[in-house]
């Protein structure tokens, strides 16, 4: 985006009043920010939810130097702008009532990313931790995205498990970008940035104010296909961020755990409300696979769609007319009757790990091969 346009975006983010909803119909209203505050009072006034006061507020914004200050520190800190016009942003995150219009960035964000929330208490014990870190790992192994909080405790270990299993990972922050919350957590803000993205709706500035959170809260459920708590006392914010996964039409999971410990309440009434009880990886996976199974056969019809195209037109593509990619090719050709690991599977294509697991994920789901204990795979069929 452009350098006079993200302007506009980020100043009527910052004009009071406006909130994410109101920004949302406004520019649905009047095509961008930039038309927004180039509009009079009156048709301001007109637009559905913006009263006087809040057309009054934007009429009447000046802080154009501090919106230059945001731009300034953005670049300092390599930080970047998506709005919810452009096509890095959540898609997930769209569905939902009120997504924030304008997301800061550190690290990168992919369309292709198949996010899995984990959250859990602060005061974590040495089981919840461990527990965390292991299904992390197992979740980024598989091509899982593993998004948090990046607070103390078991957020912490969900971002430790997934680098572990050199998969990528999103943090959510109740604060601006250029405060690290908890201080601690400094260098595996940095890791967490390199091998995925930390992101934010709020101002460069802005402390970890506790009203924060649960805005945070619903945008770690709203990039999310689930939302899996481990140890939450029975006012944990690790409920609030439950709660919202559910009125956002997203899985809800619950990592069980002792009787007698007061960090199990909270997981356990969520399992005797409907949550699936999760032991393994699989108890996640086999819920969410069929809303990836819905948007794998849209991309397909698209992909089908795309190739007919090509073909009437006479223009070359990549794509065989078995409908797979040439990477997919590339590691179906490797993938026999016997079962072949994921090791030697990475080392035969010369692909990135990250990029064979995701497609070995999508192959399973095509029914193309069928993955075994130990990470072995045979082809169906």
């Amino acid at each position: 985006m452009e350098h006079r346009d993200l302007r506009y975006w980020i100043a009527l983010k910052l004009v009071d009043g406006v909130g994410s909803v109101g920004f949302r119909t406004l520019v649905d209203a009047l095509g961008s920010p930039q038309n927004v505050f180039q509009e009079t009072i009156n048709n301001l006034k007109m637009v559905p939810g913006i009263g006087e006061k809040v057309a009054g507020q934007i009429k009447t914004f000046n802080d154009w130097e501090r919106v230059e200050k945001e731009m300034g520190t953005a670049h300092k800190l390599n930080v970047s702008f998506v709005t919810f016009q452009e096509p890095q942003y959540p898609k997930a995150l769209l569905a939902i009532y009120d997504f924030p219009p304008l997301l800061y960035v550190k690290g990168t964000l992919r369309e292709d990313d198949i996010n899995v929330a984990v959250v859990g208490s602060r005061v974590a014990s040495t089981y919840g931790k461990f527990a965390t870190e292991r299904l992390c790992r197992e979740l980024a192994l598989n091509g899982i995205t593993v998004v948090s909080g990046m607070a103390r405790g078991i957020d912490s270990a969900a971002h430790r498990g997934a680098l572990a299993g050199k998969g990528r990972t999103i943090a959510v922050l109740g604060s601006g970008l250029d405060v690290v919350y908890p201080p601690e957590n400094e260098k595996l803000f940095r890791e967490i940035a390199t091998h995925g993205a930390v992101i934010t709706e709020f101002p460069f500035g802005t402390p970890p104010h506790g009203s924060n959170f649960p805005a945070r809260n619903r945008i770690i459920s709203g990039i999310s296909h689930g939302v899996v708590v481990v140890e939450a006392g029975e006012k944990s914010g690790s409920l609030i961020t439950a709660r919202f996964a559910l009125e956002q039409g997203r899985e809800v999971f619950a990592v069980p755990g002792s009787i007698d410990t007061a960090g199990s309440r909270g997981t356990h009434r969520l399992i005797k409300q409907g949550a699936k009880l999760v032991e393994n990886i699989y108890d996640i996976l086999e819920e969410i696979l069929p809303q990836l199974e819905r948007g794998l056969q849209d991309n397909t019809r698209q992909a089908k769609n795309s190739r007919q195209d090509a073909q009437e037109k006479g223009t070359p593509t990549v794509m065989e007319v078995s409908g797979l990619s040439e990477a997919e090719m590339s590691i179906l050709k490797h993938i026999s009757s016997e079962p072949v690991d994921v090791d030697s599977i990475i080392a035969s294509t010369g692909l990135k790990a990250s990029n064979v697991l995701n497609i070995l994920l999508t192959m399973e789901l095509q029914g193309l091969v069928r993955q075994l204990p130990g990470k072995m795979f045979v082809r169906k069929g």
